[in-house]
């Protein structure tokens, strides 16, 4: 890894809000579960409680963020590190306070870039002026690697599952893979499309229980979204249901689970900022294989 110089620190500082930039990387075992909408909606929440908002979308046209927010992708992540364009000319700004970033292509190919377009993705972030206070990572299922990089320096990882048997088994297996191979031992759980509180309550504390028992990983319950008609024809007009229905309950719940967010408590390690952040996910992914990182 290239020594990062002073100036690039302190103005990445200023970019990121420094040591209370929160980063929370969203992941699932399998698709169905609505991981992007749940996102796309808690990015919306952030935003209206007075948060500067960066999604960063891992997954390709057809499935991404944009999308919920009726936007099309033209520009990558990667498009950046090439010097074909700004970081400013990526970013799509759907509302106020949020901001989408492609990174479908960029992310596969992060181990490999080199020192050159490691320093221009640097460069790129200390251009912006406007501070980020939270990053959202969507991440993808389809990693060469098998689990994001974000997922693994992220502060926070937050596994989405929906109330059915197949999902749960899927994110079980997940989490197991990723405590395994990747040494991650700490998730939080979000259940998404649950019919009441208590169904996802339970779904959370016979998974944890498992996992704790097994010495597999613990756990925390990050919320609940519940099964809502308002969410899915939102979703249809590519409209955020805080937006189209706020009084609805899954508006409710988004509320709710972005006013904890931002309470969620760090990690003793992680308090060196974004550009700590940044150097890890560049190194980690240059390095990152199951064996090297269980070592």
């Amino acid at each position: 890894m290239a020594d990062f110089r002073v100036d690039q620190a302190a103005g990445l500082r200023r970019l990121l809000g420094g040591s209370q930039l929160q980063v929370v990387t969203f992941v699932a075992g399998c698709e169905g579960v609505g991981r992007s909408v749940a996102v796309a909606n808690l990015g919306v929440a952030l935003a209206r409680l007075g948060k500067e908002v960066l999604i960063i979308d891992e997954n390709a046209s057809r499935d991404d963020i944009a999308a919920s927010f009726g936007q099309v992708v033209k520009n990558d992540l990667l498009n950046v590190v090439q010097r074909e364009l700004s970081l400013s000319q990526a970013l799509l700004q759907p509302m106020s306070g949020l901001r989408l970033l492609s990174a479908a292509r960029a992310v596969k190919k992060l181990g490999r870039l080199s020192l050159a377009q490691q320093q221009t993705l640097l460069d790129a972030m200390s251009s912006l002026e406007r501070p980020f206070d939270v990053i959202l990572v969507d991440a993808s299922m389809s990693h060469p690697q098998g689990f994001s990089p974000f997922g693994l320096v992220s502060q926070e990882a937050v596994v989405v599952l929906s109330g059915n048997s197949a999902s749960i088994t899927e994110a079980y297996s997940l989490i197991k893979k990723v405590s395994h191979d990747f040494s991650r031992k700490h998730f939080r759980i979000l259940v998404n499309k649950v019919r009441s509180i208590s169904d996802a309550r339970s779904i959370y504390e016979n998974i944890a229980q498992v996992t704790a028992q097994r010495g597999i990983a613990q756990l925390e319950y990050a919320g609940a979204i519940p099964l809502d008609e308002s969410l899915r024809q939102s979703s249809q007009l590519c409209r955020s249901v805080l937006i189209q229905a706020p009084d609805s309950p899954a508006a409710r719940a988004f509320r709710d689970m972005a006013t904890d967010l931002v309470y969620w408590q760090r990690g003793e390690n992680e308090s060196g900022g974004v550009e700590q952040f940044l150097q890890q996910l560049l190194h980690l992914s240059q390095r990152i294989t199951p064996n090297v990182l269980r070592a």
